[in-house]
């Protein structure tokens, strides 16, 4: 698949009129949305936790993670995002792709809105 970008606005949770847009790449082979760590400093969002990724490399690394309000089209959601090291490549990840309900369209370079899927038979 190729990659492509997409804008996302991101929101302070806490001072909604702080806003940012970045270009982010969409990454379906990522969990969690990346982001520069300088990006979530100047940014003022806070680290709660910390999670261990695998790199395409087989290296494992531990970031800090935190949540952000993102804006995709018209839709706000709060998401999940790691902080990456500074100045790291911003990763659009499949936990936020999820959330948003979108799925990437490789041959168009768009997101698309796709269904979602339960596992459970209602009665």
């Amino acid at each position: 698949m190729g990659t492509f970008t997409v804008a996302a606005t991101l929101i302070h949770p806490l001072q909604p009129e702080r806003r940012r847009t970045l270009d982010l790449v969409v990454d379906t082979g990522a969990t969690w949305t990346l982001l520069p760590s300088d990006v979530v400093a100047e940014f003022g969002l806070r680290i709660g936790r910390q999670r261990t990724v695998m790199l395409a490399s087989g290296e494992q690394v531990v970031y800090p993670m935190g949540q952000v309000v993102m804006r995709l089209g018209t839709e706000e959601l709060t998401t999940i995002f790691l902080a990456g090291p500074p100045g790291c490549q911003a990763l659009l990840g499949a936990v936020t792709l999820e959330e948003f309900g979108v799925a990437p369209d490789p041959i168009r370079k768009v997101l698309i809105p796709i269904v979602g899927l339960l596992a459970c038979q209602l009665r």
